[in-house]
């Protein structure tokens, strides 16, 4: 039987690099106990892990080094998406022998595709391998709800859905209108619209990584019925998630900073090209957000 308990925040987390760019594994391993102490319920490996610049021997260390350094205590979802049906099945039956317990999947984005070729690679995936697979929707490669439901009414293990193409609040909406119990949809987008995409059906959220307690602070508030108070408690971050959420790879080096801002990375804060660069005064403002919010440094 599927796995369909998932719930909660589940911050895909930023892949460390050196200056020579190799992953950096003590800064990994510090990073899933960073997110597991700020109470997280799962962990990803995935795009904003910049999982599409791994070659495949540093996808299996990634998920090597995650899945054993969680030992149990959270979910590991990998994104396993690929321009190819055969190597995404081949990307997601190596993700669940390693560990993951579940899969999250794009659509095939290489070459135009229709949308029973979609649910045909969708369904060959969820043949093969025994965990779920969460639906990935992005603009760049977007599964409309009405196509998602459909998926997941076909493909037995696509059970889950992660609604991150814009605007997110009304296509979870729609997903829930359409899916029912049949799916279950979570936010993304760098969380953003967390409590929007909350009041209207999700059931929880993969944001970055650079301030998962608060994330998980915001999901005590709103689950106790607090809405008020989680909408305050979630406002106060609003200027930093604005500053991560910027396209063209600038979220890659400010999430990355703020990581190294807080003692998490300490071997640096490098990005894998291409990713564009923020300029010099994105830095200091990301800075003084970090300062102004009193972010607190991991432990030594």
């Amino acid at each position: 039987m599927v796995d369909r308990t998932m719930t909660g925040v589940y911050p895909i987390l930023s892949m460390p690099f050196d200056d020579k760019g190799r992953i950096e594994v003590e800064d990994l391993q510090r990073e899933v106990e960073f997110a597991i102490d700020a109470g997280v319920h799962g962990l990803g490996i995935a795009m904003a892990s910049e999982i599409f610049k791994l070659s495949e021997a540093e996808r299996d260390l990634a998920t090597t080094t995650v899945v054993e350094q969680v030992r149990g205590r959270v979910k590991v979802v990998v994104n396993t998406g690929a321009p190819g049906t055969d190597l995404a099945v081949q990307y997601s039956r190596r993700a669940q022998e390693l560990g993951a317990d579940a899969v999250m999947v794009i659509p095939p984005t290489a070459i135009p595709t229709t949308s029973a070729q979609v649910r045909e690679y969708y369904r060959r995936i969820s043949d093969a391998i025994d965990v779920p697979i969460f639906i990935q929707d992005i603009d760049s490669a977007p599964v409309p709800p009405p196509l998602a439901v459909q998926i997941a009414r076909e493909s037995e293990k696509a059970c889950y859905a992660k609604v991150e193409t814009p605007p997110t609040p009304p296509r979870v909406t729609e997903a829930k209108a359409l899916g029912g119990d049949d799916l279950i949809v979570f936010g993304g987008a760098g969380g953003n619209f967390f409590l929007e995409e909350l009041r209207r059906g999700s059931v929880g959220t993969m944001p970055a990584c650079a301030i998962p307690e608060v994330f998980r602070r915001t999901w005590d508030l709103y689950q106790r019925g607090a809405d008020d108070e989680a909408t305050r408690e979630f406002n106060r971050y609003g200027p930093l998630l604005r500053q991560l959420g910027q396209g063209l790879g600038i979220a890659y080096h400010l999430t990355k900073e703020v990581l190294r801002l807080r003692g998490v990375f300490r071997k640096g804060a490098h990005v894998r090209h291409p990713a564009a660069p923020p300029d010099a005064l994105a830095f200091q403002e990301t800075a003084r957000l970090v300062e102004e919010l009193e972010l607190e440094p991991v432990a030594a």
